[in-house]
């Protein structure tokens, strides 16, 4: 499931790329994924919004539903 998840992130790295953001994969433990957004995403005020309601739901939707995505 890691990798898929690895995968499924470095394609909506290209969206957050456009924006002048960026995201890194800190760590990944079985269904927790711990990002830190980078680039303008940093300090964008809808970074939670981008973090839950963006990436969190794409990838409960299309690989586990049990996936929690949390910014560090």
């Amino acid at each position: 499931m890691e990798e898929k998840i690895r995968q499924r992130l470095e394609t909506m790295r290209g969206m957050l790329q456009a924006d002048g953001g960026d995201l890194e994969v800190v760590e990944i433990v079985g269904t927790l994924v711990k990002l830190r957004l980078k680039g303008a995403c940093r300090g964008c005020p809808h970074a939670a919004m981008t973090v839950k309601q963006g990436i969190e739901q794409t990838l409960r939707s299309e690989i586990d539903p049990s996936i929690t995505v949390e910014s560090v």
